[in-house]
């Protein structure tokens, strides 16, 4: 089934409120599928994208710097973090 460019740009919309939502804690993309209701899939690649658009951090190691074999983490830019808490006051 083939999603058209209006819903992904709705979805990366509750993407990007849910991270900012989740402030600084960098959240793996199985989390936000979970609170998103969509597919890991789907979610990563709309996250790629993000990032590409500098909306996104990527983080690939843990707390004790080592590189994650499959997984990622994701943080809100700070660009893009400063935006949404302005568009909140």
């Amino acid at each position: 089934m083939k999603i058209s460019e209006e819903k992904k740009e709705r979805i990366s919309e509750q993407i990007l409120t849910f991270l900012f939502q989740e402030n600084s804690r960098p959240v793996f993309t199985s989390h936000v599928a979970r609170e998103i209701a969509r597919d890991e899939d789907f979610t990563k690649n709309l996250l790629k994208v993000l990032a590409k658009k500098g909306l996104t951090i990527e983080m690939k190691k843990n707390k004790e710097g080592n590189f994650y074999l499959r997984r990622s983490r994701w943080l809100l830019s700070p660009l893009a973090y400063e935006a949404y808490k302005k568009h909140q006051n």
